[in-house]
């Protein structure tokens, strides 16, 4: 039996089993996650991070070839054994646990590269929390999207912030509270490599101090509906505005089940950017054998 060191972190919720594997010797397989993520028998989380160095996985060449100081990567597997490409939440967890246990040293306010299956991203580390700038995102397709609670499908705009997301305005929040999200939404058509779903409604007042305030629920693919999305919560952000116009603004609060995050779109030379910033929290930590 192989027993590892563990630590329980979340986002808003967004829960996850951290671990040290810096040359990447742990054979980190699908059984070996659903194990660890499973909430009777493991540890339970809605994914797992393995904090592993750029140069000791496959993935980690293209990264230190975009940013050579993005020593560490982000391994991050949903709670079904699957791999996926970025998670907002959890990359701000992961931040704050690589200095908790002394693997970086940036100073408040420094920004901390870190490689992910999406690329590079950058995580500002503030006083009162965690900001990852996610980069560029993309215009998906419009699909139907089907759900428990819901009479008719509804139509869902497609945005890619890394990974993929399908985002649906429901009327109000007696419907969004209504929703029965322990089955799986479904998609017309149907993404090639699945999407997140998110459901969202404006809050009242929807606009306050030049900030605009929604409400979101979220199925993360691979997982199950969450306590929070961070990666949902810009693309509901970004969807919301796409709607709305040129008189949406540039900043919002986007409430999620396990809390608040803040979602920012601004302009750079390589296009516009969007970032997310919030809490990141480390629970507990210990040791179990793995199966």
């Amino acid at each position: 039996m192989t027993t590892i060191t563990f630590t329980k972190g979340h986002g808003t919720g967004n829960d996850f089993v951290l671990i040290t594997d810096p040359d990447g010797a742990l054979d980190l397989t699908p059984d070996i996650v659903r194990f660890l993520c499973d909430r009777r028998f493991g540890v339970g989380a809605d994914g797992v991070i393995r904090a592993v160095r750029s140069n000791a996985i496959g993935e980690g060449a293209a990264i230190l070839a975009e940013e050579p100081e993005a020593e560490w990567f982000m391994d991050y597997r949903n709670a079904d054994g699957s791999t996926a490409e970025m998670c907002g939440n959890g990359i701000r967890v992961y931040a704050h646990y690589l200095i908790s246990e002394g693997l970086v040293s940036p100073e408040r306010n420094d920004t901390l590269p870190i490689g992910t299956r999406a690329g590079v991203r950058d995580v500002l580390v503030g006083a009162a929390g965690y900001t990852v700038d996610l980069g560029r995102w993309r215009l998906g397709k419009e699909r139907l999207v089907a759900a428990t609670g819901l009479e008719v499908a509804r139509p869902g705009l497609g945005i890619e912030v890394g990974n993929p997301h399908v985002v649906t305005v429901l009327a109000d929040e007696t419907e969004l509270d209504g929703l029965q999200l322990e089955s799986t939404p479904t998609f017309e058509p149907v993404p090639e490599d699945g999407a997140n779903a998110e459901f969202v409604v404006p809050a009242d007042p929807f606009l306050k101090n030049g900030v605009a305030h929604i409400r979101m629920r979220v199925f993360e693919r691979g997982v199950g509906e969450t306590q929070s999305c961070g990666t949902g919560a810009a693309a509901s952000a970004l969807a919301f505005r796409h709607w709305g116009g040129e008189q949406m603004p540039n900043s919002w609060s986007v409430t999620v089940p396990g809390g608040r995050l803040g979602v920012r779109m601004f302009a750079t030379e390589e296009g516009e950017h969007v970032s997310l910033s919030g809490p990141a929290e480390l629970v507990y930590r210990g040791e179990i054998e793995l199966p």
